[in-house]
């Protein structure tokens, strides 16, 4: 019968066992790998880590082919020495928060410097010279319901606005990387901002345009710089190079970058269209607020080069071999 003919004969359930037993393994709960499948929400579709450390270290080291942890200058090097050597006291992430401190204690330094030089030019009447026409202008482009539009846009970027819009960014940039990274760059980005803010309307306490001039509802704190407008480069800028980091396309790159600087810019405007600020305050708002990012993108440079030499256990120059070795790397 045929059914017969597929059971094993009795030589076969007889043969001798092997002289070696069989790998068994036992049952744990540790997955078989501990890297995690193509095209799993922590990955994309090469399979390639997107969260926690691992993810810094495949995607936000490179943009476009450029290795943002490699350092040309002999003074970056040794800005990586010196971090990587905080690193081992106070970890990645607390070297990243000192960094960032000493960049804010730079940016206040700078806003210091910036309001002297900007009274030289003002007495001088050199770019002030613009404010008054620049003013007239924004003021002949008045219409009621352009006014009620250009009052929403600006809120956006106010004491209010500003801070939910960059909470709920952080948020989800935070959740999606499962990383501290979006949060003490964001978080220390706005708080420098408003650092160099106060800063500057103290240092100058320069008047506003005339109530006259102005659309309500009115502002009375002093005119440098634009926080609107400083704040608006600072949180765009952090969060557009975030988002950067982790897009695979150079179109993509450049729309993210364009879309940041517009929403500067047009904040920037809208408070001269409305009388809030003159054109003066705004482009120096501009120009403090980019050397601030710039710092902060600097800071978190170095903390990815640091994070790759800990995950090579490459030890800062001038310490022993090995001393360099993370004992262990969480997101």
């Amino acid at each position: 019968m045929p059914w017969l003919r597929a059971l094993p004969s009795t030589r076969d359930r007889t043969r001798p066992l092997p002289d070696k037993p069989l790998p068994i393994e036992p049952l744990t709960d540790k997955p078989l790998t501990d890297k995690p499948l193509a095209g799993s929400p922590l990955t994309d579709r090469q399979g390639t880590p997107q969260t926690g450390v691992r993810g810094e270290l495949r995607q936000d080291t490179t943009v476009g082919g450029k290795d943002l942890t490699r350092w040309h200058s002999r003074f970056g090097r040794l800005l990586v020495g010196a971090v990587q050597r905080i690193s081992q006291f106070l970890g990645p992430h607390g070297a990243l928060v000192l960094t960032l401190m000493l960049g804010a204690a730079i940016a206040a330094a700078l806003t210091a410097a910036f309001a002297e030089v900007y009274e030289s030019v003002v007495e001088a009447d050199g770019v002030a010279g613009l404010d008054h026409p620049v003013l007239a202008a924004g003021k002949s482009l008045r219409s009621p319901g352009l006014d009620v539009a250009i009052t929403a846009f600006t809120d956006v970027g106010g004491t209010v606005g500003m801070p939910i819009l960059a909470l709920a960014v952080m948020g989800v940039l935070a959740y999606r990387r499962r990383s501290w990274t979006p949060v003490i760059l964001i978080v220390t980005a706005g708080l420098g901002s408003l650092l160099m803010t106060i800063a500057g309307k103290r240092l100058i306490g320069r008047t506003r345009p005339d109530l006259s001039d102005a659309v309500p509802p009115y502002e009375h704190s002093a005119s440098f710089p634009s926080g609107h407008s400083l704040n608006a480069v600072v949180i765009a800028g952090i969060v557009a190079y975030l988002i950067i980091l982790r897009l695979k396309t150079a179109r993509s790159r450049v729309l993210a970058g364009a879309a940041a600087a517009v929403f500067a810019a047009a904040m920037g405007l809208s408070r001269v269209y409305l009388g809030h600020h003159w054109l003066t305050d705004v482009l120096a708002a501009w120009a403090l607020g980019a050397a601030w990012l710039a710092l902060v993108i600097t800071a978190h440079r170095l903390y990815l080069t640091v994070r790759k030499r800990r995950a090579r256990g490459e030890a800062p120059a001038g310490t022993a071999p090995g001393a360099g070795a993370p004992k262990a790397e969480h997101a």
